[in-house]
């Protein structure tokens, strides 16, 4: 699809995943050790994310194409509560969340456009 680069949706995927990251690493050194929980559930969504979208781009069909972006919107969504529950918990600021909650809106909007592509693409060649 992209031979020698990346997608746009691969390449803003990852920035994500590496702001979750350095999001988590600066809250555990923040030292809440209660909240350890929440902040590994966060990483692993965020994360999942782009592994997804990696995932995808060696699809086995285009059906296992769809179901890998369909994956990586469902994390995408649980992203989102944990972006939330870190807001209100005051973990992370306002400004930190709709910094964070612009790029992971986003993602999803070009998730559900490559979503609806793909499908249509593919009712294409099975008619």
């Amino acid at each position: 699809m992209y031979e020698g680069s990346q997608s746009p949706l691969s390449v803003k995927s990852e920035a994500f995943a590496g702001r979750v990251v350095k999001m988590v690493q600066h809250l555990h050194e923040k030292g809440n050790k209660h909240l350890a929980s929440v902040y590994n559930q966060i990483l692993r969504s965020g994360t999942s994310i782009s592994a997804n979208i990696g995932e995808s781009q060696f699809a086995q069909s285009p059906a296992d194409f769809i179901t890998k972006l369909h994956i990586a919107l469902k994390e995408a969504s649980e992203t989102r509560r944990w972006l939330n529950v870190l807001k209100e918990g005051q973990c992370i600021t306002p400004l930190q969340h709709e910094s964070m909650s612009t790029d992971l809106d986003e993602i999803i909007a070009m998730l559900i456009a490559s979503i609806k592509t793909s499908q249509k693409n593919q009712s294409i060649v099975i008619k």
